[in-house]
């Protein structure tokens, strides 16, 4: 179980790091939304940070 939730941080903390890299604070902002959003169970939440994120990696004029 411990394997499980260290690779999900490494996974996280990566993740995270490449979307501040690229997309910046509002990559942060979105992964945050989107994933405490799923951790409480907060549909609007979630909803709000896959909003965030898919307007980020959606090119303009799309």
């Amino acid at each position: 179980m411990e394997l499980i939730t260290f690779t999900g941080t490494l996974l996280d903390l990566g993740l995270g790091g490449l979307m501040a890299w690229r997309y910046g604070a509002a990559g942060l902002v979105g992964l945050a939304l989107l994933g405490l959003g799923i951790k409480a169970r907060r549909h609007g939440c979630a909803c709000a940070g896959a909003v965030i994120l898919s307007l980020l990696l959606v090119p303009p004029g799309a």
